[in-house]
């Protein structure tokens, strides 16, 4: 039913391919237009809108190391460095 698309990006003005498969998945999300951008530009449009997380230093309370968390630590509950955190699991 469907066929592969070569389409023009927007943002880098490259060809890129608009796969059988992709555009199943957009009729399956009910989405009605193409992809006017390719991946790589769809993916840095992403990022830059995102603001960066602002990090917070603390001390992991298990190992005693400097511990970077995206949230301001507080006394009541502890803070793990992510070595220790992945290690809890």
């Amino acid at each position: 039913m469907y066929q592969d698309k070569t389409l023009v990006c927007k943002g880098c003005e490259q060809e890129f391919v608009f796969t059988t498969g992709e555009q199943e998945f957009y009729a399956e999300k009910g989405f009605e237009n193409e992809p006017g951008r390719c991946k790589d530009c769809r993916d840095s449009r992403k990022k830059s809108a995102r603001r960066p997380r602002e990090m917070h230093s603390g001390v992991c309370a298990e190992c005693g190391q400097e511990a970077k968390v995206p949230f301001q630590p507080t006394d009541d509950r502890p803070i793990y460095c992510s070595d220790c955190f992945a290690n809890r699991a």
